[in-house]
């Protein structure tokens, strides 16, 4: 059987009709962009691939999809749905339209326990239909690794899978129905109907009616073509499902048919689908092995056991984890330097029963000689640290690129049945040596499925010549084994072109009609699943021009300079999580793709690839994209890549000052330590026109300071005349040599308090403390884009602590974002300066030396202050979290006697310097602390001490929950006190009363 060839559509890759946008913007109530920018923002998706929209709609509600489908279809324009945008083949890219489901169309519409069923609109996140399930016990069964971005939508368009597909299946296993959008705009609902229904609706004169009439004929012309070319393997996301609408044991049902169609037939706007219950208990072995074939070669013993999962990550992920802060803490607990863990989990309810299967797993690995150490993780706690990793293992790998040599996505989606994968993983580690190709290997080998993703260079021909000889001979080799070429990730471009050959001619052919009889126009995501262009056409890294020729104020040190740095950004979609860390705080409140790090990476890349790059920066479109940017520095830890958001828009700003000047506030802002100094001298003077309502009015109107937000107090007394007068003296004698604590802006001239406390701290413990009032270190000015100033500030302070203080002695100070400057932003901006690398060296927190000091016996605490028995609930820095992490603070609270410590995980306090002070974004400021900090303060007892490191943490604290927060050195010296010998006679009130 043959097919004619699917009409082209009517419009080329970058013509919009006549009229086009201003039909769509009248027929929807969400937003249009057909701006160059957006249109960049939606070109790229986490694949290889790159190809320009026409524009992005932003639809609302199901209605608005079916409008723009409608609109579209007049008009002859292509439709391309997406969720987060996390495919790996390149589905959710097209040059016509793009749909974005994820921003507005969020919404839980039911959940019933008893039915264990959800009906979503498709654009909510996994986790949060997780999360909503949770409190019943329940959970949406396919567990991808992508969980906390990735949409139940996006899930049902790539049939996604996860870890757990050998107990809970595939998406497709779990929808029960799909409120759709087909190709002209009209809605239908999909899901299990008899034969007496698929008759009455076959008799419908309309483009829903036309599908059960012929469906059901292809399907019994196709029956041999649909046994014999499917593949046999059970774990697919690949081709029409043309098998399911073929077994006679189960109802006609096109829900499930349209799952994994990648958006080619249909776009789903609502589901139902199935919940499971979530497991009481799970627990892990982790075999440590010496080579990834013999942790594959294990796996057979592991699944005699009957475990949920069984899982692969090999050295190259590992020791990537190792450096980043947020993912080193897996490190610390293997075993010698393994080249790859086999971590198999048990689930069930009886604990006893579970633990005795991982007992019995251990056994049988001990006596076949498997791995040479098998950890055990029985605890939350314990299995935290190696489940943040493993989801987190695509971008570890993603980080090893090298400019545009990159770990690509293009035969890392195969799988083939478990019992052959060990020699199959040998034969496809001999194709890339044979290839010269180097890979990273993790994935699920409970059900043969092994994410190999080879590095290539998509910027030479040459390369791309060997990645398609090399799909070829995987494809090849993955029929040998019986296996699937597409197993959870999908065709998309990067496989679409291979599948004639893999479900032989009928049944392509038969793949085609599909799409011909629910598209008859060829608009909805064509060149996906069938006829489909080369996977060597629309190349990301190969269309991408050469960077002009820019000087940087900042030193850009990955290959490429600064756009290789905003381009080291794969759109992996980390930064679109909302329910853990930091990143990114800004798209959490505004869940637009421009205000997340790969919107604004992707801005970057655009505006760095233009003729004038320096212009392009100066741009008004990329000022606003990169507005709401907190520069909280999450992304630089968070990000598995790398992307310091924080550095790119400082850079990016001075460039917009140099062509549009430098407004008042930025510079006021920019000389905080001047200013604060002088609120100093003329304190408490200085402190009364922040309470005059009509003085706050002129200060929003000339210089945009939000009259809501609350000024900071001026200390007259400030931590230098403190130091001068009374500080220097120690009445305990100093065995630790000398540290120099930093008089940071802020400690010095508003929370005195603070510094006064760390410095007696540190002299308790045996050092002499020297008070390093050195200026300012620049980290304000350069937030505000004021890079030269920023660097002529960093000089003087690196020269000052470097030619004036006893080499080798510690530098420590109480406030993150200005200590860990010296370490970080003093370098990008000085990379030479020898004053600069020394002093970086010598930054530690005063944190660090506490514990130092309680350990070692020379700091002892009260057994009895009041803070035994008190909750301590502490917030971590952003900075601080970005730069070394809060494990030494965490450490210095818990060592409070009888003091129960709390870390929360609520993300960015939404302050962000002066950020939270601006008028036009107090707003923002205050719905970043709504989301997640303000509540959890708010959902604490009032005997809980609240404790944060920064003080614009401490600020925004107060003023969104009216509870004063503690530095963590002011608890340190609260614990030192017996309660019976403290003024207030023992317990006492859990605030602070030095915020007044």
């Amino acid at each position: 059987m043959t097919t004619t060839a699917p009409p082209e559509s009517t419009v080329g890759p970058d013509e919009a009709p006549p009229g086009f946008a201003a039909a769509l913007e009248a027929a929807v109530e969400g937003e249009v962009a057909f701006d160059d920018y957006s249109r960049h923002l939606f070109s790229r998706d986490a694949s290889m691939y790159a190809i320009r929209p026409l524009g992005v709609v932003y639809p609302r509600h199901a209605d608005d999809v079916a409008a723009a489908v409608r609109v579209a279809a007049e008009h002859g324009v292509r439709v391309t749905p997406r969720g987060a945008g996390t495919s790996l083949a390149g589905q959710t890219i097209g040059a016509g339209i793009v749909l974005d489901l994820s921003r507005h169309m969020n919404r839980i519409l039911d959940l019933d326990p008893e039915r264990r069923t959800a009906r979503v609109e498709v654009g909510v996140v996994q986790d949060e239909l997780n999360r909503a399930a949770a409190p019943f016990g329940l959970m949406f069964g396919p567990d991808t690794s992508t969980s906390n971005r990735a949409t139940i939508g996006g899930m049902i368009g790539n049939n996604s899978a996860g870890s757990g597909s050998l107990r809970f299946g595939m998406t497709i296993d779990h929808v029960r129905a799909l409120d759709v959008v087909l190709s002209d705009g009209s809605t239908a609902r999909f899901e299990p109907v008899d034969d007496a229904e698929v008759h009455r609706r076959a008799s419908m004169p309309t483009l829903e009616g036309s599908l059960y009439r012929e469906l059901p004929r292809i399907v019994e012309e196709n029956r041999r073509a649909i046994a014999d070319g499917m593949p046999p393997f059970w774990r697919r996301a690949c081709g029409y499902r043309l098998d399911r609408l073929a077994d006679p044991a189960t109802p006609f049902d096109l829900a499930t048919f349209v799952v994994g169609c990648e958006g080619t037939l249909v776009t789903a706007t609502v589901a139902e689908v199935d919940l499971v219950p979530k497991p009481g208990n799970t627990v892990y072995a982790v075999g440590h092995f010496d080579t990834t074939q013999k942790a594959i070669e294990a796996t057979m013993d592991a699944l005699s056991c009957e475990p949920a999962q069984v899982e692969l990550m090999d050295k190259t992920i590992l020791d990537l984890s190792r450096q980043k802060i947020e993912y080193a803490d897996l490190g610390s607990s293997l075993v010698g330097d393994p080249a790859a863990l086999l971590f198999v989990s048990f689930t069930g309810d009886d604990r006893d029963e579970v633990l005795a299967r991982l007992d019995h797993l251990i056994e049988v690995w001990d006596e076949k000689g498997h791995g040479y150490h098998t950890l055990r993780l029985v605890t939350a706690a314990q299995q935290t640290a190696l489940l943040k990793v493993r989801k987190s293992s695509l971008g570890l790998l993603m980080a090893a690129s090298q400019g545009s040599n990159r770990p690509l996505a293009f035969v890392e989606d195969t799988a083939v049945p478990p019992e052959r994968l060990a020699d199959y993983t040998a034969r496809f580690a001999e194709i890339l040596d044979e290839n010269e190709m180097k890979a990273g290997f993790y994935g699920h080998c409970s059900v043969g499925c092994l994410h190999i993703r080879p590095f290539v260079d998509l910027s030479r021909p040459d390369e791309i010549v060997r990645m398609r000889r090399v799909a070829e001979q995987i494809k090849d080799l993955v029929k040998e084994f019986g296996g699937v070429n597409s197993s959870e990730h999908g065709d998309g471009l990067a496989r679409s072109e291979f599948n004639r050959e893999i479900f032989g001619d009928d049944l392509y052919e038969a793949m085609r009609e599909v799409k011909g009889i629910f598209d008859p126009a060829n608009i909805m995501n064509p060149g996906k699943i069938v006829d489909a262009p080369s996977m060597t056409e629309n190349l990301r890294d190969a269309v991408l021009p050469p960077a002009p020729a820019f000087r940087t104020r900042l030193d850009f040190e990955v290959v490429g300079g600064m756009r290789g740095a905003a381009d080291r950004c794969m759109n992996i979609g980390l930064c679109r999580k909302s329910t853990t860390g930091a990143m990114c705080p800004s798209y959490i409140a505004t869940r637009e793709e421009e205000h997340a790090t790969r919107g604004r990476a992707n801005a970057l890349v655009k505006a760095l690839s233009e003729p004038d790059p320096k212009a392009a920066l100066g741009g008004e479109r990329l000022h606003e994209i990169l507005d709401l940017c907190l520069m909280c520095k999450a992304c630089k830890s968070e990000c598995p890549l790398g992307v310091d958001m924080a550095k790119l828009k400082s850079e990016t700003l001075s460039h917009y000052h140099d062509e549009h000047g430098v407004p008042l506030r930025s510079r006021i802002f920019g000389n905080i330590r001047t200013l604060n100094k002088l609120g100093s001298f003329f304190g408490p003077l200085a402190n009364v026109p922040g309470r005059i309502p009509v003085l706050r009015f002129l200060m929003e109107k000339v210089l945009g300071i939000a009259r809501q937000r609350p000024l900071p107090q001026f200390k007259r007394r400030n931590l230098v005349r403190w130091y001068g007068s009374e500080g220097r003296r120690s009445t305990t004698r100093a065995t630790q040599g000398t540290v120099n604590f930093l008089a940071d802006s802020f400690t010095s001239y508003s929370e005195p308090h603070i510094g006064q406390a760390a410095i007696r701290m540190l002299q308790r413990s045996g050092w002499e403390v020297e008070l390093a009032s050195t200026g300012c270190c620049g980290r304000s000015a350069l937030s505000k884009g004021l890079v030269d100033e920023a660097t002529s500030k960093a000089r003087t302070m690196a020269a000052d602590l470097a030619t004036n203080t006893p080499a080798g002695s510690p530098i420590v100070g109480c406030e993150p974002s200005c200590l860990f400057t010296l370490r970080d932003e003093h370098v990008s901006m000085l990379p030479d300066d020898p004053n600069v690398q020394d002093v970086s060296g010598r930054v530690r927190q005063v944190e660090e030396l506490l514990v130092e000091a309680v350990d070692d016996g020379r700091l002892a605490f009260a057994e009895d202050s009041w803070l035994a028995g008190r909750r301590i609930l502490y917030h971590g820095h952003c900075h601080q979290k970005a730069e070394v992490g809060t494990a030494a603070t965490v450490a210095l609270l818990k060592r409070i006697p009888g003091a129960e410590v709390v870390e929360l995980d609520a993300g960015c306090c939404g302050m962000a310097g002066s950020f939270g002070y601006e008028a036009e974004h107090y707003e923002m400021s205050m719905k970043v602390g709504a989301d997640r900090l303000f509540p959890a303060i708010e959902a604490e007892d009032r005997e809980t001490v609240i404790c944060a490191t920064g003080t614009s943490c401490r600020e925004q604290i107060f003023h969104g929950t009216e509870r004063s927060a503690w530095h963590p050195v002011e608890l340190v010296q609260e614990a030192m006190t017996s309660a019976s010998a403290s003024a207030s006679g023992g317990r006492r009130a859990a605030d602070n009363p030095a915020h007044a």
